[in-house]
């Protein structure tokens, strides 16, 4: 089993930057990939972007790259979402998952990220 703890989450004004991370634990050795979700209200969860945990090979959201990172620090393992010049529209939770296989299934509790001014 794999648990995930999220933090960073918070109020900001449009236009600023923010940083979340998770941290893993548990078998974390099982785990081939991290990534982040996120979901307003009102609407289906979306992808942001993944890492893999061999290679370090990315993937984004095609309205987010560019703007959003993902980053691994693959000892912890850690998984890291820096978000950059946040819109009103980027208010969501969001949610850090990590993969044993093709699928996530293990999920963090959510980090709440508002962007109002």
């Amino acid at each position: 089993q794999v648990q995930l703890v999220e933090s960073g989450g918070g109020l900001v004004q449009p236009g600023e930057s923010l940083r979340l991370s998770c941290a893993a634990s548990g078998r974390t050795a099982s785990i081939a990939n991290m990534g982040w979700f996120r979901q307003a209200p009102g609407k289906e969860r979306e992808f942001v972007g993944e890492i893999t945990r061999s290679l370090g090979y990315t993937n984004y959201a095609g309205s987010l790259k560019g703007r959003f990172t993902v980053s691994l620090d693959n000892v912890k393992p850690t998984v890291y979402l820096q978000m950059n010049s946040l819109k009103p529209e980027d208010t969501a939770v969001y949610y850090c998952a990590a993969s044993d296989s093709r699928s996530y299934n293990y999920w963090g509790q959510g980090a709440q990220v508002t962007v109002s001014s």
